[in-house]
């Protein structure tokens, strides 16, 4: 079986996360991978294996016939037989298709915003997504979505799956006092809802000041970011609040913070959760997505209903008064993704499943 994935970009993210994950693990297992970034390279770039076989199309529009002829001559030439199109390229996906019927078509649905699935529109999947072999979701939610509007009679829910870069660079030093450090990895996206972050951190100032937040994930320069900006200045938090922009040493920030959260409003499953566990913080995270199957309140991290500030703030307070709290709940979930959530599961589900359609 040779493999390629599809991403838009490698800018950091979730789903640009998993599709390098994808292909770093299938060339270990399978001898062969690829990895076709369609529009723009990115940080993530300097993950990918130097073993998998890759290609950048620059991709400048949607009818690119230039990139789409591109990528058909790279899968020929690799002889790949089967593309693996992560989120929004399913549509160059569907185009190599028409151009090469022989290729089968999988669809990794990474919707971030589950939460509004009703608010999704539905046309573009109906037309385009039955010339696909088959749907990979993120999230249980988003496979019934698929199931009630019949994209697919192949729908399988595949969890995300972390992926420890021990031989990264590290490049970051977080402000702060090492011990009191909360760290949120998220690009800043309006469904991430940094705003109840804030809030937390205002309320966090007055009972704790010496403990400090670092947002760490891509900045758009947008209305949002500027809006996170001037909040910010406007509760004075610019000594407890930090913000990094996008970054490729994960590990080492995590490795120099104290617990991890996710203040989010909707979610799939998101990669940060895992890297968390993975780093064996404790966490507290919002009751969106995947993130109830993962987390027992009280047992292996905390859950609180998306913005609730005073119960989000209360999980915080216990986790930083309680050491032993934490060191219970960060090793409990530490087990709970090593048991769940190794790549060795997922990938045999993955190809059993790729075997039989």
């Amino acid at each position: 079986m040779r493999i390629l994935q599809i991403i838009d970009s490698l800018e950091a993210g979730g789903a640009e996360q998993m599709a390098v994950s994808y292909a770093n693990v299938l060339v270990d297992t399978l001898g062969f991978s690829a990895l076709v970034a369609s529009r723009k390279e990115g940080l993530l770039k300097n993950k990918l294996n130097p073993n998998v076989s890759y290609l950048a199309l620059n991709k400048k529009h949607t009818f690119d016939f230039k990139a789409l002829f591109s990528l058909r001559h790279f899968v020929i030439e690799n002889q790949v037989d089967c593309v693996h199109a992560h989120s929004t390229s399913f549509f160059i996906a569907f185009l190599l298709k028409i151009t090469l019927p022989r290729v089968h078509l999988i669809w990794h649905d990474h919707y971030g915003n589950s939460e509004f699935l009703n608010k999704r529109s539905k046309f573009l999947f109906q037309m385009i997504v039955p010339f696909f072999d088959g749907i990979i979701t993120v999230n249980q939610k988003l496979k019934f979505w698929a199931k009630k509007n019949r994209l697919s009679k192949n729908i399988l829910y595949l969890p995300n799956f972390p992926c420890k870069n021990e031989d990264e660079i590290v490049s970051t030093i977080l402000n702060g006092i090492h011990g009191k450090r909360i760290v949120c990895l998220a690009n800043l996206r309006i469904q991430k809802n940094h705003f109840l972050l804030l809030e937390v951190a205002n309320q966090l100032k007055k009972s704790h000041p010496d403990w400090t937040f670092h947002l760490v994930g891509k900045d758009f320069e947008d209305a949002y970011s500027i809006a996170i900006k001037n909040k910010i200045k406007e509760l004075q938090l610019e000594n407890q609040v930090f913000l990094y922009g996008s970054r490729t040493d994960v590990s080492s920030i995590l490795n120099q913070s104290t617990i991890g959260i996710l203040t989010s409003e909707s979610e799939g499953l998101p990669v940060a959760l895992l890297e968390y566990g993975m780093h064996q913080l404790p966490v507290v995270v919002t009751s969106v997505g995947e993130m109830p199957s993962i987390i027992s309140n009280g047992i292996n991290g905390y859950l609180v209903s998306s913005h609730d500030v005073v119960s989000f703030n209360e999980a915080l307070n216990t986790l930083i008064s309680d050491v032993s709290m934490r060191n219970k709940t960060a090793f409990n979930l530490h087990q709970k993704i090593l048991e769940d959530f190794s790549s060795n599961g997922v990938l045999k589900k993955y190809i059993h499943w790729l075997a039989q359609i």
